[in-house]
Formats: structure tokens, C-alpha cells, sequence
């Protein structure tokens, strides 16, 4: 009996080491799976929203620029051409960004969006493929194909929903009447305001050539949390 008994507690002892192994396995795989998106999640938001900043700073760069250099003309109208203005810069020194400011990732940048009710603050670049795919760099302009952002018409932009909050994961959090910023490639931040949202099939195209008489409008789109539906809104120009 006690060799029986022997027997069924090595056995028991064995399973239960087995079932100990397996479920330690089991969480490393989580930590490491969720520890790898929250490491994506703060990886996109810090260069992708970098690299918005980027674009957006150029315009402001340049009209700082551009009143220096009206300053440098009055110094030299009024004190003559004798001084050379560059040596009074010689030992300036500055520090150039690794990338351009239109460049992510090798796509060029059109332009930037910010939605303050969900903290998206992305690059926009247009609808082609490259090394990678661009949906996973940044928003993507998808319609219309012939003109930039901020023009009459409808403009479609397209983001990931990955659901770890970077991209449009959020926008299911979106509310009628959210602004939406969206700055082009000649500096103009414009705003507009959500007057529409709502789920429809994944084949459904008919939101994005629209008559929008003629107002400047965007349409965000993007999946639903389990990628059986898409979630298009809509919104206007702030006139």
C-alpha cells in the first residue's frame, strides 16, 4: 500500500510541477507581451510625436528668421555695409536635427494632426508605400490623392487602432463637438470640430467623396476594437 501510495505522490508531485512550469511560462509570456506594447506605445508617441513637433516648429523657426533678418537690414541701413554681420555670429553655435523636419521614417511629412480630447499629436504623410508600411509610422492622408490637407473638399485620414492608445485607438472616445488641429505643409493650423461619428462596414467607401458644399472638412477612419467594423467621423472647418 505505502509503494502505492509513494507512486501516486511522485506522480502527483510531478504533475503539479509540470502545471507550476507551465503557469510561470504562461505569465513571463504575458509581461513580455505586455511589456513590449507599452514600450511600442511610448516608442511611437515619443518619436512620431517628435517629429510633429519637428514639422510644426519649422514655420515658427522661420518667422523668427525672417525678423532677424529684418533687423540685420535696419542695422545695416542705418550703421552701413562696413560691418560684416556674420562675424557677429561666429561663435554662435547650433545643433542640427538628425531628420529633416518633413521626414519620418523616409515618408515625407504633409502635415500634422492634434486631438486634444484624446492626446493625439501625429505626423501626416501621404498615401504610399515605402521601406514600411506608413500606417505604422503615422497618420496617412488617403483621399483625395491630387491636393494637400486644409483644402475644400473632404480629406480623408486614415490611422491604426492598436488599442494601446497610440494612433486612433481613442477615437471611439470621441465626442461630437472635440476639435481636431490640423496644420499643412505652408504653416496654416487649422480647426475643426467633430459634427459626426459612427460605425459602418469595413467595404464602405462612401463617406470619403462628399459634397461638403463647399466647407473644408476631414474624415478620421479606422477600425473597430475587434476589426469587424470601421469608425468614421466626421468634422468642419471652425469658420
Amino acid at each position: 500500500m505505502n509503494n502505492k501510495n509513494n507512486v501516486f505522490n511522485n506522480k502527483y508531485s510531478k504533475t503539479l510541477t509540470i502545471v507550476l512550469i507551465l503557469v510561470i511560462i504562461a505569465i513571463i509570456g504575458l509581461l513580455i507581451f505586455f511589456g513590449i506594447d507599452v514600450y511600442k506605445k511610448y516608442y511611437i508617441d515619443e518619436v512620431s510625436g517628435n517629429a510633429a513637433e519637428d514639422f510644426r516648429n519649422q514655420f515658427n523657426n522661420s518667422t523668427i528668421n525672417d525678423v532677424d533678418n529684418e533687423i540685420d537690414n535696419e542695422i545695416l541701413n542705418n550703421i552701413g555695409p562696413s560691418i560684416d554681420l556674420n562675424s557677429l555670429y561666429q561663435n554662435t553655435t547650433t545643433t542640427e536635427p538628425d531628420d529633416e523636419p518633413g521626414d519620418h521614417y523616409g515618408y515625407d511629412i504633409i502635415g500634422t494632426i492634434e486631438i486634444p480630447a484624446t492626446g493625439v499629436d501625429y505626423p501626416i504623410v501621404p498615401d504610399y508605400q515605402g521601406s514600411i508600411n506608413s500606417l505604422n509610422v503615422a497618420i496617412v492622408m488617403l483621399y483625395p490623392s491630387n491636393i494637400g490637407l486644409n483644402e475644400v473638399g473632404n480629406t480623408v485620414l486614415a490611422g491604426h487602432n492598436y488599442r494601446n492608445g497610440t494612433f486612433f485607438s481613442n477615437n471611439k472616445r470621441l465626442q461630437l463637438g472635440d476639435k481636431i488641429y490640423i496644420t499643412d505643409e505652408s504653416g496654416e493650423r487649422v480647426e475643426y470640430v467633430i459634427t459626426r461619428k459612427y460605425e459602418t462596414d469595413t467595404g464602405d467607401s462612401s463617406f470619403m467623396n462628399r459634397d461638403t458644399e463647399g466647407r473644408r472638412e476631414i474624415s478620421l477612419t479606422t477600425c473597430t476594437d475587434d476589426t469587424s467594423r470601421r469608425l468614421i467621423i466626421w468634422a468642419q472647418e471652425v469658420e
